[in-house]
């Protein structure tokens, strides 16, 4: 790569503690004046043990609302955000920016997170996370997160539909990528496989999409950390952050789409970014705080998620020490998948096969080995209605080759060829395999990686 091009790259990443903000896409606050705490929460210590540290670096929380308050119902159905509003936080992410500028760490906090909330004036009770801005607003969110992770909160943003739109617009639209189609009705997103350029509307369905494969919100989490990504390659181009004076012009611009707490402003935001001039993709990361369940059923609230105690203490450890999160996996261990391979049934024609598959769990029916192998690579084939389940059979049986076959059924078929290369054992670790940390580098359009969807 040429000096000048690394250049507009690190300029571009600057950007990341300004852009960061408009990534609450799923959120309408209202803009206006900087309102809220005078002061960062002193927190309550954490629901799991932790008590809250200021560390080293500086942290933010971002939030989106899911509040149409003011919207026209024309400019709702233009932007797809239909449905009820719960005035409650649809999106947060906790952002840490290292004390010497050289990292920058985004953990995204799911909605349905259930959590022990801050002291307010109810009874103390938990619940998801995302109600805790309807039960006391901006400071109890603050003071939630505090509780939960163990970290100071430094600063508070948040933003709206309307604001994510004309942000993403105004830096020139964004890069995404697929490796296959996405289509979401709920979101109105409608993009076929490859790499696509996009406005601010179809921004916002495309991080607010949850009915996609996997579905839900991790995945929904993912893309609108590569959606970021997007916005940092177009604004290499453009050389945003050559200069202090563009860095304040751009984040006077974007301030006027945020609502932040009262002691973040222009300033604020221009330091933290400036700060940042020299970053790379690959001293970016971002991660979702890991799950133990993905279904706790709680009478109150519903279907809700619980956080993983000893990686989540692990993790917020980690950004309170100012250390990085995003590590390299150890070898040896079985490899995580997103799907628990007890849920997949599997027909196999080879016995050290089938053995091999039961060890990881998956529901197993041997049939009878034919007279001789077919030559080439093992063939699983399935119908298109289990394609979620397909990738967790295909880690297990490195190079077979897949083959969907609408209505062929419940079961997946396992034909061993002769080119045959065992069985490696899998794990169920949805968290690993959809929220794991990872270097933005590795997440960018043009790495095998940050081409799924």
């Amino acid at each position: 790569m040429a000096p000048q091009h690394s250049l507009r790259r690190r300029n571009a990443v600057a950007a990341a503690a300004l852009l960061i903000t408009t990534l609450a896409g799923a959120a309408p606050a209202g803009a206006g004046a900087a309102e809220g705490r005078s002061a960062p929460a002193a927190g309550h210590g954490s629901g799991q043990g932790q008590g809250v540290g200021k560390g080293r670096g500086t942290n933010l929380l971002v939030a989106g609302l899911d509040r149409r308050s003011g919207m026209s119902r024309k400019e709702i159905q233009r932007l797809h955000v239909g449905g009820q509003e719960c005035g409650c936080t649809d999106v947060l992410m906790l952002v840490h920016i290292a004390a010497d500028g050289r990292r920058l760490s985004v953990v995204s906090l799911p909605r349905d997170s259930f959590v022990r909330f801050a002291k307010h004036d109810h009874p103390a009770h938990s619940g998801k996370i995302n109600g805790a801005y309807a039960h006391g607003g901006r400071d109890l969110t603050v003071r939630t997160v505090e509780r939960a992770t163990g970290l100071r909160i430094d600063h508070y943003m948040e933003t709206d539909f309307r604001g994510f739109v004309a942000v993403v617009d105004g830096l020139g639209g964004a890069e995404v990528c697929s490796d296959r189609p996405l289509r979401d009705e709920n979101s109105g997103l409608d993009l076929a496989a490859g790499t696509h350029d996009i406005d601010g509307t179809h921004a916002l369905r495309y991080v607010r999409a949850r009915h996609l494969n996997p579905p839900g919100d991790l995945g929904r989490v993912r893309r609108q950390q590569k959606l970021l990504l997007g916005m940092l390659a177009r604004l290499s181009d453009a050389k945003v952050f050559k200069d202090p004076m563009t860095t304040a012009r751009t984040a006077r611009a974007l301030m006027s789409h945020v609502r932040t707490d009262g002691h973040t402003d222009i300033r604020t935001l221009t330091a933290l970014a400036w700060k940042l001039r020299d970053l790379t993709p690959r001293q970016t990361e971002f991660a979702t705080v890991p799950i133990s369940n993905f279904d706790y059923r709680d009478p109150t609230w519903g279907s809700s998620l619980l956080w993983d105690d000893k990686r989540a203490k692990r993790m917020f450890g980690a950004l309170r020490a100012d250390r990085p999160l995003a590590t390299t996996r150890k070898s040896g261990g079985p490899v995580p998948v997103g799907m628990p391979p007890q849920e997949t049934k599997v027909t196999v024609d080879d016995p050290r096969i089938a053995d091999g598959l039961r060890e990881s769990g998956f529901d197993v029916t041997e049939v009878p080995a034919p007279s001789s192998r077919p030559s080439g690579p093992t063939v699983v084939t399935y119908d298109p209605e289990r394609a979620r389940f397909a990738p967790s059979l295909a880690a297990a049986l490195p190079g077979a080759k897949l083959r969907s076959v609408a209505g062929f059924g419940p079961a997946f078929r396992v034909v061993v060829g002769g080119g045959d290369r065992g069985v490696t054992q899998v794990t169920y670790d949805r968290s690993m395999v959809e929220g794991a940390p990872v270097t933005g580098d590795r997440l960018r359009c043009g790495h095998p990686s940050g081409k799924k969807g």
